[in-house]
């Protein structure tokens, strides 16, 4: 890739905020803030879509898209490593990710408990 500036001061944002958050108490601090902002927004995406009966099959399907995809990408490069007798550690984008993707999930659970009772 070329070195342009704004090449540059992506690079340096990514290994500033990577070096911010390899505090451990910072990473637990932003790993649950993802996983409630992912709580929140199943509940949003729950609720809206279950205003009008039309929004319920498409967003679903986007759902269980994204949450697929988040999968395969976060557990996939884990197993490469293990393979091959490397230390697992998931970046920083991952494991926010990740945690987003099961708020998500477990916000549609809870809403869904809810419905049936």
């Amino acid at each position: 890739m070329q070195r342009t500036r704004l090449n540059s001061l992506v690079e340096i944002t990514d290994s500033r905020l990577e070096l911010m958050f390899s505090n451990p108490w910072r990473r637990i601090a932003l790993s649950l803030i993802s996983f409630l902002f992912g709580f929140f927004m199943g509940s949003a995406i729950a609720t809206t879509a279950g205003q009008d009966a039309v929004w319920d099959v498409p967003a679903a399907a986007v759902l269980l898209i994204f949450t697929e995809l988040t999968s395969k990408f976060a557990y996939s490069r884990r197993n490469r490593q293990q393979a091959a007798f490397l230390p697992v550690r998931r970046s920083l984008y991952v494991d926010v990710f990740n945690l987003f993707k099961i708020g998500l999930t477990f916000s549609l659970f809870l809403e869904a408990f809810k419905l049936g009772s």
